[in-house]
């Protein structure tokens, strides 16, 4: 088998704004720290107002003169497709640059995320020509249209947690749409994206159509948020900060926002399982997936009284087995966190939860993997109070928390949220409860009998309530990134 370790040492690190089709380097304000070692890997310059001023009218004048919106739309298709083979080519490369300052294993890198990256910008790409306007029923001295139109420039603020894989998400559909697009990634993770940014020009996509401006969330998000010319907002992150996109977004506009936000999802157990060693698998990969750094992970275990001790105890097992190790090691399964401040506020949630009369059944707790990497162990806290902060709060790391029901009207009961509405998952083989759950949960997504997203990228994903409005994935990420036009004419 060949080894896919390598080197940090051995990465060219391209630390800069990617405009106009090139990187522009700056002073280097931002310290990036990767969370495999607690090292400091480089340096990152921080675009203000001006700087992101000039990525977004550059993004305007590039899409109005380049004929990107206005070609043949199958014009705009070959060169995404292009772009997707680009990735697959470089796959190599670009699993190194996510992985040495994110929390993906290079093998998770190549295995996932690159080819997922790549497939779903081929998706996107089948758009560009399969969606339109239609005829209007009207009188028939009258002809009614809609048509769609690009909105001009799309803002795009990405999160740290899968750099590539959710900056795609956000990009590629304004871009099949017609439109330009400036991206904010997370000042964490500011590598990967520039280098996709650089292969989609090679494809062929107009230098500055698609522009990377590097910093912080208070300075460069805002000024994207409120500058003019952007038509339309996307942003992944926590709820408290969607809320301030979508008010700088009003305030500068208005314009449309799609928010993925937090989320704290339910997974119901009911006592009709064939097999609890196959669902505590799915329990112990949906809590502890990118050590539980997703925001759909699934947190919150509602298992019937039946299954509930067998259930316990098989997680328990499960939450021995993981190991720290460098993530650019071709052996590591295991995430690391993505900082001590987000490691330390994990452990104190847990702690507080304690205090609060929480049980932990397997103990979160930091783990060494010998050369300063932010690793926790996967932890189990036996909840039996509802404000108790590990139920409540979207921890956003490797702690589940479990609550016992006896009726199935309880556990629809405990799976609501005051706040979040992203995800939920049903483990039953009881078909009519499966529909009954279906209507009754208050969730963007309801996984059954399985949890977590498919490679059908025609399955949008987006939440209720706090977790935010819009959708990622599928036609309506597409056609998110069009505005309509209706036109009547006399026809006389």
């Amino acid at each position: 088998m060949t080894d896919i370790s390598f080197s940090p040492a051995e990465v060219q690190l391209p630390s800069g704004h990617f405009l106009g089709g090139r990187l522009v380097t700056g002073a280097e304000d931002i310290a990036v720290i990767s969370p495999g070692n607690g090292e400091v890997i480089a340096g990152l310059p921080e675009a203000g107002e001006n700087l992101v001023d000039e990525a977004v009218r550059l993004a305007a004048k590039v899409q109005q003169e380049s004929g990107w919106s206005t070609c043949a739309p199958r014009d705009r298709a070959r060169v995404l497709r292009r772009w997707a083979d680009l990735v697959d080519q470089h796959r190599v490369g670009l699993a190194r640059l996510e992985t040495i300052c994110s929390t993906r294993p290079i093998a998770e890198t190549l295995a996932w995320d690159i080819p997922f990256l790549a497939e779903g910008i081929r998706f996107f790409a089948e758009y560009c020509d399969k969606t339109g306007g239609e005829v209007a029923a009207t009188s028939s001295d009258l002809l009614g249209m809609t048509i769609h139109e690009p909105y001009g420039v799309t803002g795009a603020i990405a999160p740290w947690n899968f750099p590539l894989v959710m900056a795609s998400w956000k990009v590629v559909p304004a871009l099949a749409a017609g439109n330009g697009s400036v991206l904010k990634p997370s000042e964490m993770t500011p590598f990967s994206v520039v280098r996709l940014a650089e292969l989609a020009c090679e494809a062929g996509l107009p230098a500055g159509l698609f522009n990377v401006v590097q910093g912080t969330g208070p300075v460069t998000g805002e000024a994207l948020c409120r500058h003019p010319l952007i038509g339309k907002l996307s942003f992944t992150g926590s709820t408290r900060t969607g809320i301030a996109v979508m008010k700088a977004a009003a305030e500068s506009g208005p314009k449309p926002v799609t928010l993925e936000l937090g989320g704290k999802s339910p997974q119901l157990v009911f006592g009709d399982i064939p097999s609890v060693e196959d669902v505590a698998d799915r329990i112990f990969r949906a809590f502890t997936g990118n050590a539980g750094q997703v925001c759909v992970t699934g947190s919150r275990l509602i298992v019937h009284r039946s299954v509930a001790g067998q259930l316990t105890e098989a997680l328990i097992r499960r939450c021995a087995r993981p190991r720290a190790m460098a993530p650019w090691s071709g052996k590591a399964a295991w995430s690391p966190i993505i900082s001590a401040t987000q490691a330390d506020r994990i452990l104190k949630i847990v702690s507080d939860s304690q205090a609060a009369g929480a049980e932990s059944l397997a103990n979160c707790a930091r783990m060494d993997n010998g050369n300063g990497g932010v690793f926790l162990s996967p932890g189990i806290l036996s909840v039996s109070d509802t404000d108790c902060p590990a139920w409540q709060e979207e921890i956003f790391g490797p702690v589940l928390s479990v609550r016992v029901f006896d009726e199935e009207d309880e556990a629809f009961t405990l799976a609501q949220h005051p706040v979040y509405g992203l995800a939920a998952g049903v483990h039953t083989s009881n078909m009519g409860r499966v529909m009954r759950a279906i209507r009754t949960l208050k969730a963007g997504t309801v996984w059954v009998n399985r949890y977590g997203r498919s490679s059908d990228f025609v399955i949008p994903t987006g939440g209720y309530g706090g977790s935010g409005i819009g959708k990622d994935l599928g036609r309506q990420a597409f056609e998110a990134n069009l505005r309509l036009k209706s036109v009547l004419m006399a026809a006389g």
